[in-house]
């Protein structure tokens, strides 16, 4: 039998204000899944996707990425190469979008993976063209909408090709048509995803698992079918 792509094992986090965001968290996400993370807010989500590339490392516990565990002790070369297989979009495409256009925004992955310049700007045209972004290229990052920085975002990582997308709230203030662009997107990429969001309609749409947190907890763990139709559970996680 093959390994989990990610395993997440008895996977605990205190802040170092002494608050506990995560506890004893364990579940696995094999390849090709498309995993939601949904809860009320404080329920730890976006900590927990902080963890499954190695930007926060365990209190307790550990994740493993195909067999391979993340840990302060690993050599940079190798949580970098985690990191490669791993991506993470943020909350915020503010916090990702960064150089003077577009394109070189998201040549930048591949840039410092050592890609030549001919080679990194090739990778991030295509992502730019998969997400539907290539007119942007010559753009400052500041000037396009909020639909338009989220897609750029995405294109960022996608040029690293991961193995794995990970994404937080990818539909938090879009509008309906932005919105149903990133549907369609994410739909028809071929990596594993883990996606934390509140949009339940979302989730039943695109999502083939859904993982519940409240306070930090596991407290559900199954089909969108019968999460989203437990109105005891979801009132109990403030949903």
């Amino acid at each position: 039998m093959s390994l989990p792509l990610i395993q997440v094992c008895a996977l605990s986090y205190r802040y170092p204000d002494g608050q506990q965001a995560l506890h004893g968290l364990d579940f696995c996400v094999d390849s090709g899944e498309c995993v939601a993370v949904i809860g009320g807010n404080g329920a730890g989500k976006s900590t927990l996707l902080l963890h499954l590339n190695g930007v926060l490392m365990p209190s307790a516990g550990h994740v493993e990425v195909d067999g391979v565990s993340i840990t302060q002790a690993m050599p940079r070369a190798s949580l970098q190469a985690i990191r490669r297989r791993v991506g993470l979009v943020f909350q915020d495409p503010d916090d990702q979008l960064f150089m003077p256009t577009v394109l070189e925004d998201v040549a930048f992955g591949p840039m410092n993976m050592g890609y030549s310049a001919t080679a990194a700007t090739a990778c991030a045209l295509q992502a730019l063209t998969t997400v539907g972004a290539d007119h942007l290229a010559s753009r400052p990052p500041y000037r396009l909408s909020g639909g338009q920085k989220r897609m750029v975002a995405i294109a960022g990582v996608l040029a690293m090709s991961p193995q794995v997308l990970v994404l937080d709230e990818p539909s938090a203030g879009l509008d309906p048509a932005a919105r149903r662009r990133l549907i369609v997107l994410l739909h028809g990429l071929g990596q594993t995803q883990i996606i934390a969001t509140h949009d339940l309609d979302m989730v039943q749409n695109l999502c083939t698992r859904v993982l519940v947190l409240r306070q930090g907890i596991l407290a559900a763990d199954g089909p969108p079918g019968a999460i989203l139709t437990d109105a005891h559970l979801l009132g109990h996680c403030g949903l």
